[in-house]
């Protein structure tokens, strides 16, 4: 299926801010958002889209704030998590829905934990690729081979400098796939995105924003309880995130399963789509 084949694309208000989103399916199926992750937008899940609106299920694919085509509000305290999480459960109400099975990559997989933790209410299934769970992160990162692996939030904190790197970052990051899994084309569209006036700055905001944010330093694991049905499928072969941070997940989210990749990388839906797209699928009709 072409990427764009089925699709619509609309712009919404939700949090007193505009974001731009695709849809396809059926209006009448299951609503699933899928919440894509850095340095991506919504063509992070153009493998997943049309199996997913052929499976029955109504697809809505945002760019989240800051990225491609949706709004990008200025200063850094606009992309703390917990914004960044009232933008989804504002997104699923302002298409009139109650609750939606909620798919996150990435820091669209740190956004839909903290939904789910959050505003639970809003989330019926939840499945998560390759981004920790709070409680998973708070205790992976007292570990030094975290902190190596994660040298790039560092460099983020810098002035402007980020920005001026921005493509080749990008570029670099994506290279950890595994061949097939972005196409040249799919770079150049990519490298559109980042270039939206504004975008590079708003990206790496994301980074910068995780000081300002409510984390899991201090939370009991009481307050990082994960009461929906979850599924985590994760790459192991990520040069970002260590292995075991989704080990012993059953500590904070007692109903989930977790799924390994043992050859993908952190772009575990690009690097073995067919398998992920029957996993969720399954999941989420469960």
């Amino acid at each position: 299926m072409n990427a764009d084949q089925g699709l619509k694309h609309h712009h919404i208000l939700t949090n007193g801010i505009r974001l731009h989103y695709v849809a396809a399916g059926p209006e009448d199926g299951p609503p699933t958002v899928l919440l894509h992750g850095f340095p991506e937008f919504w063509r992070a899940w153009e493998r997943q889209i049309g199996p997913l609106a052929r499976a029955g299920f109504r697809v809505i694919v945002p760019d989240l704030r800051g990225y491609n085509l949706s709004e990008k509000p200025p200063g850094v305290g606009a992309y703390r998590i917990d914004t960044l999480q009232r933008d989804v459960s504002g997104l699923i109400q302002a298409l009139g829905y109650e609750r939606a099975n909620v798919v996150g990559h990435d820091w669209g997989g740190i956004i839909a934990w903290a939904l789910a933790i959050r505003q639970p209410e809003v989330v019926d299934r939840l499945a998560i690729l390759n981004a920790p769970h709070p409680g998973a992160s708070r205790e992976g990162f007292r570990k030094p081979a975290q902190w190596r692996r994660s040298w790039y939030i560092f460099f983020f904190q810098l002035p402007w400098l980020p920005e001026r790197f921005l493509h080749r970052f990008g570029e670099w990051a994506l290279r950890g796939s595994q061949p097939d899994a972005y196409t040249p084309q799919d770079r150049e569209l990519y490298r559109q995105a980042w270039d939206q006036p504004g975008a590079a700055t708003a990206m790496i905001s994301y980074y910068r924003a995780l000081g300002r944010s409510a984390g899991a330093a201090s939370a009991s694991d009481a307050a990082l309880q994960v009461r929906v049905p979850t599924l985590v499928l994760w790459g192991d072969q990520d040069g970002a995130l260590l292995p075991e941070l989704a080990d012993g997940l059953e500590r904070w989210v007692p109903d989930v399963r977790v799924v390994r990749f043992p050859r993908a990388s952190h772009w575990v839906m690009r690097d073995e789509p067919l398998r992920v797209n029957n996993l969720i699928s399954e999941f989420l009709s469960s």
